[in-house]
């Protein structure tokens, strides 16, 4: 029996753009932000923030140093969060649905301190709440200092959350990390561009 709902953010959530970084990264000066931004998976320093292991004054700084050149924090952080497009209201909508048919609702997702403080929480709020409104618990890989697919971070996840993977559905866009879900024991779903996590629950509650 599903009790958990475990969703990824970006990709699932939030529509993600990864091209309109790179170019926002590049046209500061970030000259190979296509190599190291990557959709599921970040290179470098970006990499590093990700698993929290810089600071974001630390990564600003590393991409100062990269560029050759002084940028600000602000053209930094807009650059890079320019990677999400937005939360659908309709998608807010369907995690209240879905807590109001008695599922946990969780989050687990590869992301960093910069994004998760200003676009992310932003965003979140468009339709007059917090994040906490609709999540009963969130876990981030800054938070837990590693990124999926590894096993750590769904084993912190468990931890933190207080949920077993039996019990809990996972949605990713990613097949790379629904894969390393399954692998652990969890029922796991991958969420593609052209569809709604919503409609892949009540497919997957109702075909077991």
């Amino acid at each position: 029996m599903i009790k958990n709902l475990l969703f990824d953010l970006g990709g699932v959530i939030m529509d993600i753009k990864r091209e309109n970084a790179v170019k926002s990264l590049t046209d500061i000066g970030i000259k190979n932000a296509d190599e190291l931004l990557g959709i599921y998976a970040q290179k470098g320093p970006f990499l590093l923030l990700e698993e929290g292991l810089i600071s974001p004054d630390k990564f600003r700084n590393e991409l100062r140093a990269h560029a050759g050149k002084e940028i600000t924090d602000t053209d930094i952080d807009n650059a890079f969060c320019d990677f999400l497009t937005g939360i659908p209201t309709h998608r807010l909508n369907a995690l209240e649905r879905l807590k109001k048919e008695g599922f946990n609702i969780y989050m687990l997702s590869n992301t960093n301190p910069i994004m998760w403080d200003s676009r992310i929480a932003s965003e979140f709020c468009k339709d007059g709440f917090d994040m906490n409104h609709y999540f009963d618990g969130t876990v981030t890989s800054f938070e837990a200092k590693v990124c999926k697919p590894d096993k750590a971070i769904f084993d912190f996840a468990c931890k933190k959350l207080g949920i077993t993977p039996s019990e809990t559905l996972f949605l990713d866009d990613s097949q790379v990390n629904v894969d390393a879900a399954r692998q652990l024991g969890f029922h796991a779903e991958v969420v593609s561009p052209d569809s709604e996590f919503e409609d892949i629950i009540h497919r997957f509650i109702n075909s077991n």
